[in-house]
């Protein structure tokens, strides 16, 4: 009887559908809860962005300027270098 009490306790903490078991499938919860999140506010961030792009012309401007390195008629562009450091060459 108590070999029998001992094998359901055992079982009962490492089984299948155990204590440990249950302790995993809280963790692997948990760190798929937080990805969600992450994911949803990464996407509320990229549907805010594209809200913009289609109604702000700057937005789009600014976009493009960025990204393609478009620049108006005109305009001048200047490219600023790090100047070297005295003795290295």
């Amino acid at each position: 009887m108590l070999l029998a009490a001992l094998v359901l306790v055992l079982d009962g903490i490492a089984g299948e559908r155990g204590w440990l078991a249950n302790r995993r499938a809280a963790a692997q919860y948990r760190a798929a809860a937080q990805a969600l999140e992450a994911a949803r506010a990464h996407n509320a961030v990229l549907r805010e962005e594209a809200t913009r792009l289609k109604s702000d012309r700057g937005a789009i401007e600014e976009e493009a300027r960025r990204q393609l390195g478009v620049m108006r008629p005109g305009e001048k562009v200047f490219i600023i270098r790090d100047a070297e450091k005295p003795g290295k060459k």
